[in-house]
């Protein structure tokens, strides 16, 4: 086998079997999830409730990395044709079957893609280049600002309401 060949294998068994993927188009590197699905890995996200696609248009390319579902740690990174996919399509129908099954906690799991080709879009992200060797760092990143944080300190009652000391028995 040559070495592309062995590229595109290892892009294909790593990203079918990992849970989620880090994608950075021309916004923040983001960890979304997906579904593998006839040689592309398929996205649905920008409406209510759903994940957002900062970055990611159609025409654009992206780069992904992919974990390692057991370790967490990089297995390979590669680089994405974006194309948004026309809703109602034959390709758009195939594609929304396969997310629909993994979508998790829907609150609307029975109009689901109605309200996807609404109100979301549903991209392909065609495999291209896999990046060689390892990176030189350890690609951490700052994580993204948001309102869920809080900067105020624990209560300093907080440990003795987690761990109650327990009382001892009379002898």
């Amino acid at each position: 086998m040559t070495e592309p060949l062995l590229g595109q294998a290892l892009v294909e068994e790593a990203t079918k079997k990992s849970g989620v993927v880090w994608v950075r188009g021309s916004g923040p590197e983001r960890a979304l999830w997906y579904v593998w699905h006839e040689g592309a890995l398929y996205l649905v996200g920008d409406g209510p409730g759903e994940q957002p696609l900062p970055g990611l248009a159609d025409g654009s390319a992206a780069e992904v990395t992919v974990r390692s579902k057991d370790k967490g740690g990089r297995l390979v990174a590669w680089t994405a044709a974006v194309a948004e996919l026309v809703p109602r399509s034959e390709e758009w129908e195939a594609a929304v079957a396969e997310l629909k099954g993994k979508r998790l906690n829907a609150p609307d799991a029975e109009v689901m893609p109605e309200r996807w080709a609404r109100e979301c879009r549903v991209l392909r992200l065609t495999p291209g280049e896999v990046a060689p060797g390892l990176p030189d760092g350890s690609l951490a990143a700052v994580p993204l600002p948001t309102g869920a944080t809080t900067r105020q300190p624990a209560p300093a009652a907080l440990g003795r309401l987690l761990f109650p000391r327990r009382k001892r028995a009379a002898r």
